[in-house]
């Protein structure tokens, strides 16, 4: 017998780029066609604590998110949506108290409290350092900003939630349900017992804080393990809240959690292909009443492509609304009680899962495990990689089932691009901001952040005392860089094992007996764009095929890129931008290359439009790889053919 219907769970869609007042119509166009909450996306200068005038902003200024740098931008992203009626996500890291701050502010402008807000921001520092690479400063002190706002909130925003734990990326990474399971329990557990210690909260509200701990997590095209893993989760989040932290209330125990499917599987190939992936993906989060998302949020079908189109975007918008309005989902209880199929595979995952936390425990918790994590993170996904190319994992019209008519989706506009004059026009923007305010109240608010910066008082009232007065994103950062220092995460190539690629070992023969010795490749990830995963794999793919790899990780300036290159004699340089900043950055390295007498060939890979792939071949570059290229041993014998040809 069916019971009362279930409320839908909230339903978003990711989205910001090129301006504020560009986004903000789309938030307004969205809500509008039935979206029930804002996930809002900042872009890369954002996310690292720049202004849109910081060199390392070149290119970046709002590419994949949107640029907000100051009140004002917060002011118009926000202009006619109730910040007191709204449920607001923001994925923001190592800024999120600033763009938290800014919120406030704007709030409290319109007459509302910051007790009447509700959202969330991600704030995940691990799994920055881990995948996403979005990471400003070192494990220490991100903790410490992260433990302030938990303290803060409860106090002064109990409906927010300060601390969104997300495994998301982890799974984006290569991360295994069970490695999903367990580093994002660590790095909830890490954050917690750290708020404890603080001594901010007393014991009394500690069951609040507990229960406004919330995740993020991934769901993949193997959706009954989705299903299970999601079970598993909530059976142990249950456990650790009542063990570890004795959180009697059981709602306040309840796993809650938002999701976006799965993106690491979407193709470049056939990207029809993505529309049942992303519907199949979203049943592994919305099938078991138990463990059901609170909210989600979907990727558009072309996303492997580019930006979508608000178009794009009202279709998958759709597919929840035709899941949660036509079907007969919501009319029943769980529907996997007493199956015997996934509670045995829930057991499963959960013990394993369990093992590996013991494990990441062990070795003192989730920050301070961070380069064996990544370690094994990379391993995971060089596995992934060797099934893919080995033939072993199926992904339709990519490794099988290829033949394919063409597509009547494609064309002119079928992929967004942010206008080139975006970046000028906000450099512009946060000049004029900066001569307009009031420079000595700004001035008292930074040094106020620098004094509290350099104390254990909580900066969440400095921070928003100077997004009251005008600072700037760039500013905060400033000073919180002057602090606490800047951080770079552990690349996780040395300590990872290939996965004994077919064809890999054959050309480590080769560079054994070439002339002039194995071929040298520089690996370089420019500007902001910190998803370095393809850049990782290419990296432990060419050591394994006997090549000498110089790799130092993510946000490398040009001129940093060109330097490496005078110092190491590179054969070929490889370079890796998935932020839509390839037009802009890598004519202007080629240049510079050429200019200091390097002539070495640069290639390029990550997410470029077709269209723009004969723009960098007549700037310069050699070859481009796309997400289509996923033959490993075939892109290292093209590097190898290249090094050999120019020497």
């Amino acid at each position: 017998m069916s019971e009362p219907r279930d409320r839908p769970w909230m339903m978003r869609t990711y989205s910001g780029h090129s301006t504020a007042q560009a986004s903000n119509e789309l938030y307004r166009t969205n809500l509008a066609k039935g979206q029930t909450g804002l996930s809002i996306a900042f872009d890369l200068p954002t996310q690292t604590g720049y202004d849109p005038d910081s060199e390392l902003a070149t290119g970046e200024v709002g590419k994949v998110g949107v640029p907000v740098a100051h009140l004002g931008h917060m002011r118009t992203l926000l202009d006619g949506i109730p910040p007191g009626q709204m449920n607001t996500s923001m994925t923001i890291n190592a800024p999120a108290s600033w763009l938290l701050a800014l919120y406030v502010a704007n709030a409290d402008e319109q007459g509302v409290a910051s007790t009447d807000l509700r959202g969330t921001t991600q704030n995940d520092i691990v799994k920055e350092y881990l995948s996403r690479g979005t990471y400003i400063f070192p494990p220490g002190p991100s903790r410490r900003l992260i433990v302030d706002m938990v303290a803060w909130c409860a106090e002064n925003a109990p409906a927010w939630n300060p601390m969104n734990v997300c495994s998301y990326h982890l799974q984006e990474a290569g991360a295994t349900p069970v490695q999903e399971i367990a580093y994002s329990l660590a790095t909830a557990i890490d954050v917690l017992d750290a708020v404890r210690a603080s001594g901010q909260v007393d014991e009394a509200r500690f069951g609040q804080v507990f229960g406004s701990i919330s995740f993020f997590v991934n769901a993949g095209i193997r959706f009954v393990e989705e299903i299970c893993k999601l079970r598993a989760m909530t059976e142990m989040w249950d456990r650790i809240g009542l063990e570890r932290y004795g959180v009697e209330d059981a709602k306040a125990r309840r796993f809650r959690y938002g999701v976006q499917v799965n993106s690491l599987g979407l193709t470049e190939a056939q990207p029809e292909n993505n529309v049942q992936r992303i519907v199949l993906e979203m049943l592994g989060v919305t099938m078991s009443k138990r463990a059901r998302a609170r909210s989600i949020q979907l990727p558009a079908w072309n996303e492997a492509l580019g930006l979508p189109t608000p178009w794009d975007q009202q279709w998958s918008l759709r597919m929840q609304q035709v899941l949660a309005h036509e079907t007969d989902l919501l009319e029943y209880g769980d529907l996997f009680d007493g199956s015997h199929v996934v509670e045995a595979k829930t057991a499963e995952l959960r013990d394993a899962a369990q093992a590996e936390l013991d494990d990441v425990l062990a070795l003192g918790g989730a920050f301070a495990a961070v380069e064996t994590l990544k370690s094994r993170l990379v391993t995971s996904m060089a596995e992934r990689t060797r099934r893919i190319e080995a033939g072993e994992q199926t992904v339709v019209g990519v490794n099988d089932f290829t033949e394919t008519a063409a597509s009547p989706l494609g064309g002119e506009g079928a992929i967004l691009t942010v206008d080139p004059a975006v970046g000028p026009e906000m450099v512009a923007d946060v000049e004029a901001w900066r001569s307009a305010r009031d420079q000595a109240a700004v001035d008292a608010a930074l040094d106020e952040l620098r004094r509290v910066a350099a104390t254990d008082e909580n900066v969440m009232p400095a921070t928003i005392e100077l997004a009251r007065a005008g600072g700037t994103t760039g500013e905060w950062g400033a000073v919180m860089r002057e602090a606490f220092g800047e951080y770079r995460a552990p690349t996780g190539v040395g300590g990872a094992s290939g996965g004994a690629i077919d064809g890999l070992a054959a050309l480590a023969a080769r560079m054994q007996s070439r002339p002039g010795g194995p071929v040298r490749l520089l690996v370089a990830k420019p500007g902001l764009d910190g998803h370095s995963n393809g850049a990782e794999q290419i990296a432990v793919a060419a050591r394994d095929a006997g090549m000498e790899v110089i790799y130092s990780g993510i946000r490398l300036t040009i001129d940093q890129i060109v330097a490496s290159a005078r110092d190491e004699d590179p054969d070929v340089i490889g370079v890796s931008i998935l932020s839509g900043s390839h037009l802009e950055l890598l004519p202007d390295l080629v240049g510079k290359l050429r200019a200091e007498g390097i002539e070495c060939p640069v290639v390029v890979g990550g997410i470029i439009p077709e269209d723009d792939q004969p723009k960098l071949i007549e700037a310069g570059v050699a070859a481009v790889y796309t997400p289509k290229d996923y033959e490993l041993a075939e892109i290292m014998s093209d590097i190898a053919d290249l090094a050999d040809a120019s020497s």
